[in-house]
């Protein structure tokens, strides 16, 4: 079969002939594979430089999720361990979700990663209520565009995304932000912006996607003066910005701040479990419905080599599409 397959000494993909996989006991099945995502993620553990790889990790198939089609013509989507851009991939019988009939494979390609990376934060680990208000910092991304969308969904009252993309952040208003705050502002004019919206009202919830300086500003921002102050949960997803960030221990003391990450090793497996029984069906069929929207760029399996390392616009997501 024909695989795209990376070997991390040397940094070359290759569209390539290797042999097919191999179901080894009876909680796999074979996957006849229709499209699959290209994320940050993939690159990095392709790449070798992701945490989770070993010491001198070896040439494998790319992808780590993707959907397609089994023997019996049902549409899932999966995650594999072995890599998902090629022809087949080797999937669990207990990690599929089954793809609405009303969904095409690119988008439905292109949601899980991005469902993950907003509704497991918004859901688990802030435990968003109806009614309150969510910052999400950084939202002119994939992900951070279904994460304004998702917390509409799930009942968020008020909306603010922070990006620097003048035109992507005008978008954000389209997909059910309220506000939109620019970070290509002076770091005293960007703290003034959100202590004011803050005190009108405050932040419950705050999802970054950024760390970094960023992370900073907003964190300084929510500090204040006196007592019973309101309870702020920030949930850090990403860090585009940076890895290191400072952070006050006077800020600390003076709110009611609880801070927390959301990824896959923060999450429990019952988190998980919810995840394909739950939320990956819900996300599916509200996209079938055409009441969430994600923007994708799509190329034929291929022109990989091609277009691997190609820029993608502000907010898009890359899909290979398989015969």
């Amino acid at each position: 079969m024909k695989a795209a397959i990376m070997n991390p000494q040397d940094g070359i993909l290759q569209y390539k002939e290797c042999p097919e996989p191999v179901i080894t006991n009876d909680d796999q099945i074979m996957m006849y594979v229709k499209a699959a995502a290209i994320k940050n993620l993939d690159r990095s553990i392709a790449s070798g430089s992701h945490y989770s790889n070993e010491i001198a990790p070896k040439p494998r198939i790319i992808g780590s999720d993707g959907v397609g089609i089994l023997a019996d013509g049902t549409r899932v989507y999966a995650i594999s361990m072995d890599g998902m851009v090629a022809e087949k991939a080797v999937i669990e019988k207990g990690r599929i979700v089954v793809v609405p009939d009303n969904l095409d494979f690119i988008t439905a390609a292109a949601l899980p990663n991005a469902v993950i990376g907003a509704a497991m934060g918004l859901r688990f680990k802030a435990d968003l209520q109806s009614g309150e208000t969510v910052l999400i910092n950084g939202a002119t991304g994939v992900t951070g565009r279904i994460a304004v969308q998702i917390a509409r969904y799930y009942g968020a009252k008020k909306i603010i995304a922070t990006g620097r993309n003048p035109e992507s952040l005008k978008a954000l208003l389209e997909l059910g932000a309220d506000e939109v705050i620019s970070l290509q502002q002076s770091d005293d004019s960007l703290i003034d912006q959100l202590q004011t919206i803050h005190n009108q009202t405050p932040f419950d919830v705050i999802v970054d996607y950024l760390w970094g300086h960023s992370a900073e500003l907003i964190l300084s921002s929510l500090k204040k003066q006196g007592s019973f102050t309101p309870k702020t949960r920030f949930v850090s997803v990403g860090s585009v910005a940076g890895d290191i960030l400072q952070l006050s221990a006077s800020t600390l003391r003076s709110v009611n701040l609880h801070l927390t990450g959301s990824g896959l090793g923060s999450l429990t497996r019952q988190d998980i479990g919810k995840l394909f029984s739950e939320i990956l069906p819900e996300m599916f069929q509200l996209a079938a419905d055409g009441k969430i929207k994600i923007e994708t760029v799509s190329m034929p399996f291929e022109k990989i080599e091609a277009v691997y390392d190609l820029a993608i616009p502000d907010g898009k997501r890359l899909v290979i599409e398989m015969n």
